[in-house]
Formats: structure tokens, C-alpha cells, sequence
């Protein structure tokens, strides 16, 4: 059976943030010289960079915020807002910081990934696909995301047995998510495991079927390469031009990878 550990936790019984679906670069915490060479790493520069584009990343993501906050239809907005505030107000968010506008690491984060290596269906899976985020990082390195998931759906590779499992933190369940207002393409989350406890969620929440291209923006299928190749590939053999849904104003996405030129 696959076993899968989505990017963002989905919203059924936990709520973090919408953020960049790549992992955080690791930085080299020390600059190193070739023997053959005077080539050097500047690590100092590197996290300078990285900071600064984070930094813009975040502010560009809490006017979207802001935006979104207005309308009452963008009720998510409000859940992550309060879950990133009280994981920094009490204390338990961990670097990166600060947590809001991403998804957040927090205290506990390997005692959440223990409990999930002991489940017997995480050993018994044959296929395991995992995140990248910071809190995931102890179970292993992939990426899975909502769009993906829609993929690998079509492509038959999962399907509705399929568990989905998340790791967060106590801080981050809530009971107030109202379940009618999930979209078509949420996926709903079946195992919870946090730094105490292990959550069998029953949910009976339907999990997506497939990629619904009348939903995908022109935006979102830009940034996608692997999406539009397969749009135009399914639109080759059928004969027949998918949907497009209508057009929306993304939130930046943080560049997480810079190509560094060695100084000689």
C-alpha cells in the first residue's frame, strides 16, 4: 500500500501554513577550500540571501493575506493565522522562524516523526512519498501537494486506500474546520501523529479523484511545467481541449535554491 505525507497538512482535524512546497536549502555553516584551488563557499552571503528572500517572500504573502482576510469566504486564512500565532505566542515554534506564512516547524517535530516510523502501516508500506518542510524532514525528503496528489491519481498510481498521514503539532488540531466549505481538491488527512498522541481521524471526507483542470487558473498551470505538459499531452490524444479555470492572483513563492558561482 502507498503511503502519503502531504506538503501543506490538509484542513480536516490540523491547519498550517500555505507555503512554499520546496524545503528550506540547507546552508553550508562553513566556508571550504579545494586543494587544487582558492575556490570558496561564502556561506555568510548565502544565508544573507536567503534570509532577504524569505523575508520577501513573507511580506508579499501577508499583503495576499491581508487581502484574503476580507473576504468571508476566505475563512482558511483566519485558522492559519490563529494557529501560527499561538504556536509563536506559546512558545513551541522552532526555526525558521517566525512560523507565519509557511509551513511551521515546532517543538517535538522528531518525537511526532517517531511515532509515525512505529505505525505498522508506515512499516509495512512498500511506498512511501514524504514533504520536505522542516517538520517532515525526519521521515524522509519528496514532495507531495495537492496537485501532485491529483497526479498521481490520474496516473493510477494511488488511490482511495491510499493513507494519508501528517506530522504537527498539539497546538496546530482544531475542531472548528467547517467541513462543508472544503473544496473538491482538499484532501483529507487519516492519521495525525503530533509529539503525544496518535490521531486515527475515520474521516468519511471523499478524497480527490483526479486533477480538475476547471479549477487550474492559467497562473497556477504556468508555474507547473509537468501540468502543462501533461494538459497538452492529454489534449493531443483525445482530441479534446481540457478546462481551464478562471484567473487568479498567486501568492510569491520563496526561492528556496540560488546558483552560487565559486570566486577564484
Amino acid at each position: 500500500m502507498p503511503l502519503l505525507f502531504p506538503a501543506t497538512p490538509p484542513l480536516l482535524l490540523c491547519c498550517a501554513a500555505r507555503a512554499s512546497r520546496r524545503a528550506t536549502a540547507a546552508v553550508a555553516s562553513a566556508a571550504r577550500s579545494s586543494s587544487s584551488s582558492s575556490a570558496s563557499f561564502d556561506a555568510a552571503a548565502l544565508e544573507a540571501e536567503r534570509l532577504r528572500l524569505d523575508a520577501a517572500t513573507r511580506a508579499g504573502m501577508e499583503t495576499t493575506a491581508a487581502a484574503a482576510e476580507a473576504d468571508p469566504r476566505a475563512w482558511k486564512w483566519a485558522i492559519r493565522k490563529r494557529v501560527w500565532d499561538a504556536l509563536e505566542a506559546e512558545g513551541v515554534a522552532r526555526d525558521p522562524r517566525p512560523v507565519h506564512h509557511r509551513i511551521p516547524n515546532f517543538d517535538g517535530a522528531p518525537a511526532a516523526a517517531d511515532a509515525l516510523g512505529r505505525l505498522d502501516i508506515f512499516q509495512n508500506s512498500q511506498c512511501v512519498k514524504v514533504n520536505p518542510d522542516t517538520p517532515q524532514k525526519q521521515v524522509r525528503f519528496l514532495t507531495l501537494s495537492e496537485l501532485e496528489y491529483g497526479m498521481l491519481r490520474y496516473m493510477g498510481a494511488i488511490d482511495d486506500s491510499t493513507m494519508i498521514v501528517t506530522t504537527v503539532h498539539d497546538k496546530q488540531l482544531v475542531d472548528d474546520i467547517p467541513v462543508e466549505k472544503l473544496l473538491v481538491h482538499d484532501v483529507p488527512v487519516g492519521i495525525i501523529c503530533t509529539p503525544t498522541q496518535v490521531i486515527f481521524t475515520k474521516t468519511t471526507i471523499p478524497k480527490p479523484q483526479g486533477i480538475y483542470w476547471e479549477k487550474l487558473s492559467p497562473e497556477k498551470l504556468g508555474q507547473i511545467r509537468i501540468l502543462r505538459e501533461l494538459k497538452q499531452r492529454i489534449e493531443q490524444e483525445t482530441g479534446t481541449i481540457l478546462p481551464c479555470g478562471p484567473s487568479e492572483k498567486l501568492p510569491p513563492t520563496a526561492q528556496r535554491r540560488q546558483r552560487w558561482r565559486r570566486r577564484r
